[in-house]
Parts: C-alpha cells; sequence; structure tokens
C-alpha cells in the first residue's frame, strides 16, 4: 500500500550550526565558535546517519541538503564521510540532488573543488544583496566584488548553482530593485530565492526595530510593488516562481525542497534540525535540540532528538495545505481529503475562486497570482470550516 508520504519523495537534512558571524537578520540555529572540532562533529553526523537508517531502511532517498548555518565552512573530509555514509545506508534516486548551502567568502569558495569530488552537485549561494551598503547593513562579510568572484568559481565547479536575494530593504526603491534583479538575472544562474525581508522575533534587527532605529523599511503598498515586480521580471526572463519565494528555469527546481512542500517525508540530523517521517504508519514530527554541545553530547547517549510527537490526520492535512499551497501546481484535493478524513468546504472553495484567490478544478487546486499576495489569509479560510 503506498504511503502519504511517497507522493512527495524523501530527503534528508544535515544542519551545520556555526557561521562566522551572526546575520543581524537571521533566525536560524546558528552559533559562532572560536574552535570547532571537526572530527568530533563528522563522528556525531556518522552515527545519527545510522540511527536515521535503521528507521528508514530501503527507502530511495531523492535529495540531501547540507544547510546552516554555513555548511561551507565544514571541512570537505566531512562532507564527503557524510555523503559516502549516505550511499552505504540508502539507495538513492539516480538523479539525486546534493546541495551544500555557502556563503561567498574566500575561504568557502576556495572549497568548492573539494566538495565537488566529495559528491556536491549542487551549491546555493547566499549572496543576499548586489551592493555593498547594503550588504553592510545585513552584516554580512563580503563585497559584492566578492560574490561575484566567487559565483565564477561556484559555475566552474557545479552545473546547478542557485543563490539567495533579500529585497524589501531599507530605503529600496522600485528602480533600485528592478536593477538588481536585472542584474542577477544576467548571471548564469538556473535558480533563484527571493525573500522579502522580514523582521523576525529574538534577533538583532527585531531589537532595533523596536527601539525605532531600524528606518526606511518599505510599508505595505511598496512591499507588494516590489513583490510583484519580482514576479514580473522573473517571469520575463524565463525563471518564473515556481513556489512562493523561488525563482527556477524549467528542471532547475530544488528537488529538496519540493519534498517539503509536496509533504513528502524528510529526516533532519544536525542541532536544531527538525523532520517528519512516517514509521509503521504513522507520521511523526522529529526535531533535534538546538544547542551544538547539546546536540554532540546527546548522539553519545541516544538523546540528540527530542521526544516525538505523533500528527493527527488533521494536522497532517493541515500542514499539507500550507505546504503545498505555496507551490504554482498547488494540490490535489483528493490526497488533502484522505488525510483529513473530509473534504474542503465546497462552498469557501468557491467564495475564493470567485474573488479570484484560487482555481480549484476537481484534481487540482491552485493560488492564483492575486491570492499569493495575500496567502496566508487564503490558507487561514480554507482550514478555518
Amino acid at each position: 500500500m503506498t504511503e502519504d508520504w511517497q507522493n512527495g519523495g524523501f530527503g534528508l537534512y544535515i544542519h551545520w550550526p556555526f557561521c562566522e558571524a551572526k546575520c543581524p537578520y537571521c533566525d536560524f540555529n546558528s552559533h559562532v565558535s572560536r574552535s570547532i572540532d571537526q572530527t568530533a562533529w563528522r563522528n556525531a553526523y556518522l552515527a545519527e546517519l545510522e540511527r536515521a537508517a535503521g528507521e528508514t531502511q530501503g527507502r530511495v532517498l531523492n535529495a540531501v541538503f547540507f544547510g546552516g548555518g554555513t555548511p561551507s565552512l565544514m571541512a570537505p573530509e566531512t562532507v564527503a564521510a557524510i555523503i559516502a555514509a549516505i550511499r552505504h545506508h540508502w539507495p538513492t534516486a539516480n538523479d539525486l540532488e546534493i546541495t551544500l548551502e555557502a556563503n561567498p567568502g574566500s575561504v568557502e569558495a576556495g572549497r568548492f573543488a573539494a566538495f565537488r569530488q566529495a559528491g556536491v552537485n549542487r551549491v546555493s549561494m547566499g549572496i543576499q544583496a548586489l551592493n555593498d551598503p547594503d550588504l553592510r547593513r545585513l552584516g554580512r562579510l563580503h563585497s559584492v566584488s566578492e560574490a561575484l568572484t566567487a559565483f565564477d568559481i561556484a559555475r566552474n565547479q557545479f552545473e546547478r548553482v542557485s543563490f539567495d536575494l533579500i529585497y524589501a530593504r531599507q530605503d529600496q526603491t522600485l528602480e533600485a530593485w528592478r536593477k538588481e534583479l536585472n542584474q542577477a538575472l544576467s548571471l548564469a544562474i538556473d535558480h533563484l530565492s527571493l525573500y522579502q525581508l522580514t523582521i523576525e522575533g529574538g534577533t538583532a534587527f527585531a531589537d532595533r526595530y523596536a527601539r525605532g532605529k531600524l528606518r526606511g523599511l518599505p510599508d505595505e503598498d511598496l512591499g507588494a510593488d516590489l513583490y510583484a515586480l519580482t514576479q514580473d521580471i522573473c517571469e520575463d526572463r524565463g525563471m518564473p516562481a515556481y513556489e512562493v519565494s523561488n525563482h527556477a528555469r524549467d528542471g532547475a527546481q530544488s528537488r529538496h525542497n519540493l519534498i517539503y512542500w509536496r509533504y513528502g517525508d524528510n529526516v533532519g540530523i544536525g542541532p536544531g534540525a527538525h523532520g517528519r517521517l512516517t514509521i509503521s504508519g504513522r507520521k511523526w514530527s522529529t526535531e533535534c535540540y538546538g544547542q551544538p554541545d547539546r546536540w554532540l553530547n546527546g548522539v553519545r547517549d541516544g538523546t540528540a532528538e527530542k521526544p516525538r510527537a505523533a500528527l493527527s490526520r488533521a494536522d497532517q492535512a493541515a500542514e499539507f495545505l500550507l505546504m503545498g499551497l505555496r507551490l504554482k501546481e498547488g494540490i490535489d484535493p483528493d490526497r488533502y481529503a484522505t488525510l483529513a478524513g473530509a473534504p474542503l468546504d465546497p462552498g469557501t472553495l468557491d467564495h475564493l475562486s470567485d474573488i479570484g484567490m484560487i482555481n480549484a478544478t476537481r484534481d487540482r487546486i491552485t493560488v492564483t497570482d492575486q491570492g499569493f499576495m495575500v496567502l496566508n489569509a487564503v490558507i487561514e479560510a480554507l482550514l478555518s470550516d
């Protein structure tokens, strides 16, 4: 019998928690450390891979993602050992995607050839801005020149290279963003992640904002205009959105992220890593302890992961809707009904269709361009019945 997770696939996420510096907008689980025992961390990852493989024996692995933190600060030997163990523990898809997030500093760029030899076949670079004043505002340690140099090195080593940009930055105008985005699209890229700057709780930016010291952020109307401009330019340049914040040329979509959004199963390994795992017909939410030392010590005594939470069918249906409607391809309503035990409310679907928020047919529900502007409200309406 086909289990629901097989509709989305099976992926593996490896979290490396260390960075050279903490960016003021970042709320990810990242830490600055003067010294890192690469051998101890390598051994811990290998032990956790073995444990996870015992629960998922025989599954075909579709994608691996090294995230962080700054995983390009990992020793290439550590990455190589992890990838070798992954291939030992699981059968893999013929087109297995192995992505590593990288910052465009000289240290990381110097390791690109070694990462490729280790088995990485896709790099996602955190460039974030293409002008130096905004890079400094964002707390980034690299310059535009360094970023472009690192990008050229990456393109020479990897067939698939993506990079991230943040927009809706302080004092950013529509025309400035138009110029910057066109510059990004002029590079030989096949995937772009374009995120609106949001002020996340617990970050340095949140503290500055609360004290009235983070000025020049766009108002709601300008934010909407920046989003609309982003969609128009990327569409015209052959890089349409396939998810709210992600754009790709045909065939270059991030396979690992698609597993999340299509609500497949995903093993999360490393400090703070989250996962969704189906075992014996039950879907579990998994989360590792976030503090690096706590996780590292926990691996040794079998307590690196917090107690798991079983997801009810209603929880799964809600998560499937939340994730799937972020995709341009939308969701299969029959899959939702199977998870929830009941279909989405026809009256709500008709109303959202009538006001131009969604397109709903018997076998597909997709969000319109207008609906994506208020996606949270669309999802809330669908889940409220």
